[in-house]
């Protein structure tokens, strides 16, 4: 096959290390696919398009870099939407190649043609169109740029299949050579000449001309003062807390550092979205419960990637006459709903490393406050374990959380994909280090599981990956376990079967004495994965699950995925749950 679109565009993937593009096939962009497989980026296709953007969000989570999927044209790319503005308020840096109608009949009633870039536009950092052959090279490794630059985000660029294939391939579909004498009458050859004039223009540069050229990434720069002053606040503080958001992950590699750094800082600390896990399992200054009492308490809050959001009750949730030290990349998250103290706009790991070196050893009352807040932490671990050992019809999830917990091992990682029994798990479950807790971040969108999953097991080949489902959240991507097996993906999901929306149906039923809408079936979902060829395990009591967790631990690292269906109970743990 001749040099064409399809497979300059590759080359700047494979020069930008993507080893995994995830799509789903489709007339408009098969020449992306063939040269991504020739240039050797693996390609994983899926059955649903937003999967496909949730799997190059997770590669972004998991390595820094943007994440990329290639959809068709039309539907192909509405299904993204969802997925693409999850990515986007999760500040994930991702690229998704939208097929589109050929140029000269793009507006016309053509198959699947729609206007795209205003469908997304407000959705993403930025959406452009590919217009000519020599622009394929700058405009993607533009995107790359945007994508990675400042608050990092979701790029669409739009891709025309006429500007994916050969020239040749093109002049022959449009029936016109280059110096060659149109036949016909006048309406015919001055169509032909604009046909040839269109081509000609489109086609401007040589494919085999082309390189890729990486554009530098722009990050808010740190200012040395900030941290002057963000110390001596510190040092002020008898009773500081430290929130550290996702946004403090997005250099993965540097997670130790981060880590480090909070610890040399030495106040307690919560950690949020991406940030879970990062102390590991049992750090001394981690704070797991009682959030909330912590910031009432706090004479000093600093939020570090994290705005004050409906998470942080719009700011309300912090003490009124606390300092309140915000850091973060974007300059509107820093005053979100609460006017800080002091506002540092650049990257939280950097400017909490630049503070951990400015800062002197913690004040002796810390010490007392950070014990304080171990002893609400302990008292909160002390009823949830009390709620692990009572009886209810069902296994009590509670109690298969707390057991899955123990079964883990350093390599875990948790994939987060559901409301009520995954929100229990986030109590409940431990990540053993960083980047092992996926969730879908402030957007709470239902269905980031199977997408999640793929792109983490791929960047982590020799981990374990434990996809946490809802019952209702299954719905949404169990074929792609046809995607697991098909690609040996061993992930192991779980799902936690109430029969239910039980988070909406609790105080649903509570205010209004109507269930409607919020009722399932305990459908045979271990059933439904065995039909995709993946192993599928069911926990009817107690007694069953340390069985089936070691049956599907086996059967993963034999390299088969694993659906594990867990019949629980209803609890009343999260009651009064649903946020505004």
């Amino acid at each position: 096959m001749n040099t064409n679109g399809g497979t300059i565009i590759a080359d700047v993937l494979k020069n930008h290390g993507v080893g995994y593009l995830f799509a789903l096939c489709g007339g408009h962009i098969s020449p992306i696919l063939i040269g991504s497989k020739r240039a050797g980026i693996r390609v994983i296709d899926v059955r649903d398009e937003a999967n496909a953007v949730f799997a190059a969000d997770a590669v972004a989570r998991m390595t820094g870099s943007p994440g990329v999927a290639a959809v068709t044209a039309g539907p192909g790319v509405t299904n993204t939407i969802t997925a693409l503005k999850n990515a986007q308020m999760a500040q994930s840096p991702l690229v998704l190649l939208g097929g589109a109608a050929a140029t000269v009949i793009k507006g016309r009633g053509s198959l699947q043609d729609i206007d795209q870039i205003s469908l997304v536009k407000s959705i993403v950092k930025m959406a452009v169109t590919i217009n000519r052959n020599c622009d394929i090279v700058p405009v993607l490794e533009h995107a790359f740029q945007v994508a990675r630059s400042g608050v990092p985000g979701p790029v669409f660029v739009e891709c025309p299949i006429d500007l994916l294939y050969s020239e040749a391939t093109v002049r022959q579909w449009y029936g016109v050579k280059s110096g060659a004498s149109a036949s016909g009458g006048i309406k015919s050859k001055l169509f032909q000449f604009y046909l040839e004039r269109h081509v000609d223009r489109m086609f401007t540069c040589d494919f085999d001309t082309m390189a890729p050229m990486p554009l530098e990434i722009a990050t808010p720069e740190l200012k040395p003062g900030r941290i002057g002053a963000a110390r001596r606040l510190l040092t002020q503080a008898r009773q500081p807390v430290l929130i550290v958001g996702s946004q403090a992950m997005l250099q993965p590699t540097e997670s130790a550092k981060l880590a480090a750094a909070i610890e040399r800082i030495g106040a307690p600390v919560f950690l949020t979205g991406m940030a879970r896990g990062l102390m590991g399992a049992n750090h001394a200054l981690q704070m797991r419960h009682r959030r909330r009492q912590a910031l009432t308490g706090a004479d000093l809050v600093l939020l570090a990637g994290m705005p004050c959001d409906f998470r942080l009750d719009y700011g309300r949730a912090i003490n009124a006459k606390a300092k309140l030290i915000a850091i973060n990349r974007g300059k509107s998250d820093l005053t979100l709903n609460r006017k800080p103290t002091l506002a540092i706009q650049a990257d939280p790991l950097e400017s909490l490393c630049a503070l951990a070196d400015a800062a002197a050893a913690p004040p002796q009352d810390w010490q007392s406050w950070t014990e304080e807040l171990r002893r609400a932490d302990d008292q909160r671990d002390e009823q949830i374990a009390a709620m692990a050992a009572a009886p209810i019809a069902g296994v009590n999830p509670i109690a298969f959380l707390k057991q899955l917990d123990l079964f883990l091992d350093d390599g875990g990682i948790l994939v987060a994909d559901g409301g009520d029994f995954v929100a229990t798990a986030a109590y409940v479950l431990r990540p053993r280090g960083p980047l092992r807790w996926l969730d879908p971040g402030a957007f709470g969108t239902l269905g980031v599981g199977a997408g999640f999953a793929m792109g983490a097991q791929l960047c982590r080949r020799t981990d374990e990956v434990w996809l946490l489902y809802g019952d209702g959240a299954a719905g949404y991507s169990l074929q792609e376990f046809d995607t697991f097996v098909r690609h040996k993906l061993p992930i192991i999901a779980v799902v936690g079967n109430d029969a239910g929306w039980s988070q909406i149906a609790r105080d649903q039923i509570k205010l209004f004495n109507d269930d409607v809408g919020t009722v399932l079936r305990p459908t045979d979902y271990h059933k439904v994965a065995e039909g995709f060829g993946a192993k599928g395990l069911l926990i009817r009591t107690h007694a069953e699950i340390a069985p089936a967790l070691q049956a599907a631990r086996k059967a993963s690292r034999q390299g088969q995925p694993v659906l594990i269906n867990v019949l629980i109970g209803k609890t009343d743990f999260r009651e009064g749950s649903v946020s505004m």
